[in-house]
């Protein structure tokens, strides 16, 4: 299967309402090229899974912007002000998520779980509405799975078949939301022949890879 397609064939896969992880942690990165394309596009009422919304001007930020994004699962917001401002409007739902949790619940849909149990957020606002489980006496909030239609990644290499390594911290949600999505779609910084990257280096195998784009497209 040839795995490489164009940004448009890409983008393509994304329609309105869909729910899509993207990875990155502020300006430590989204996939860019992808996601200046769903903003020229204009895919609405998406369903955004991310650690934030990095900065009104970068990345995924542009998206919040663009009032693209219906409902947003998130673990902060404060780095860019028109996320707060639509949600205090009533125009985005926000679910905040404290980012331990966020991950956990991310890697928990990837490796097939109903869920995880974590003492994080008991009696504050980020339990309402949600089971109480007690273990050996002790009181857990059951925090469901969060699965996507669709993962858009960043990977600094690439190969052919999909295998990706990462580079430094922009290593950060993707591996995990490789795993969390029906589709995954990665960005490629540069994209090598198969046997390029040494199989030690490997960080996301290429069985969670469906497509991959290059990054300079």
């Amino acid at each position: 299967m040839n795995k490489l397609i164009s940004v448009e064939e890409a983008v393509n896969m994304i329609q309105d309402g869909m729910t899509i992880m993207v990875g990155g942690f502020l300006g430590c990165r989204n996939p860019y090229v992808l996601v200046d394309a769903l903003v020229a596009k204009g895919v609405k009422d998406i369903t955004l899974i991310a650690n934030d919304t990095s900065f009104p001007e970068v990345g995924i930020g542009k998206l919040i912007v663009n009032k693209q994004v219906k409902k947003l699962i998130a673990s902060h917001i404060g780095t860019n002000k028109e996320t707060g401002n639509q949600m205090n409007s009533g125009e985005l739902e926000v679910e905040l998520v404290p980012q331990g949790t966020l991950a956990e619940r991310i890697r928990a849909a990837g490796a097939g779980l109903g869920g995880i149990l974590t003492p994080t957020g008991l009696g504050t606002v980020v339990a309402e509405g949600k089971d109480i489980i007690t273990v050996d006496g002790r009181e857990f909030l059951l925090e469901k799975p969060l699965k996507a239609d669709i993962a858009l990644i960043v990977g600094a290499k690439v190969d052919k078949k999909g295998n990706v390594r990462y580079k430094k911290a922009t290593r950060n949600f993707n591996p995990l939301m490789a795993t969390a999505a029906n589709i995954v779609i990665v960005e490629a910084d540069e994209i090598v022949e198969v046997g390029e990257i040494d199989p030690d280096d490997v960080m996301t195998p290429g069985i969670f890879v469906n497509y991959i784009v290059g990054g300079n497209a």
